[in-house]
């Protein structure tokens, strides 16, 4: 008889106490995943805020374009809500050439990191000469300059044969 009694106890205690657990599992499952953010300014190598830039972020584990936006009018620019790996910032003219770019920024879950990308002068002054010439003969940054940052990042010990042009085809 005890033992039922000590059954019927503990049986009532357990059933009690399951929709305070169950709660409990389910307000950590439904919280966001943990994640960091990068915000920062664009700006010229001589400190000429970049107003209405492309901004892009490019995640260096998987050497893909991870977002994008527009620099604002004192040239800052921001990216939210972004997973845990390494990043890079590279701000691109109207030409669609990137002219500048940053080192690795290593972002973890709950952080916020701050930084200043500057470009090329040559590059920000003369976006016609951007134009009308390529990468880094308008003073940007060359394609070739890119691979290596990205490899590097990922941790690949080398690149053998890469040759990149900034012409047509056509030509």
């Amino acid at each position: 008889m005890r033992r039922l009694v000590a059954i019927a106890l503990s049986s009532t205690l357990a059933l009690q106490a399951a929709p305070l657990m169950a709660a409990a599992l389910g307000a950590r499952a439904a919280q966001a995943p943990a994640t960091g953010a990068i915000n920062g300014t664009a700006q010229s190598s001589t400190g000429q805020l970049l107003r209405n830039y492309t901004v892009q972020l490019r995640n260096l584990e998987r050497g893909q374009i991870a977002g994008s936006t527009t620099s604002n009018a004192a040239g800052g620019f921001s990216f939210a809500g972004l997973s845990p790996a390494n990043y890079m910032i590279e701000v691109v003219n109207s030409s669609g050439a990137i002219v500048g770019s940053s080192a690795s920024i290593g972002v973890t879950a709950g952080s916020t990191t701050t930084v200043a990308v500057s470009a090329a002068a040559g590059a920000v002054a003369g976006t016609t000469a951007a134009a009308a010439g390529t990468g880094a003969a308008a003073g940007g940054m060359s394609t070739a300059a890119i691979v290596t940052t990205v490899a590097a990042a990922a941790g690949i010990a080398g690149v053998v044969g890469v040759s990149m042009h900034n012409s047509s085809p056509s030509r």
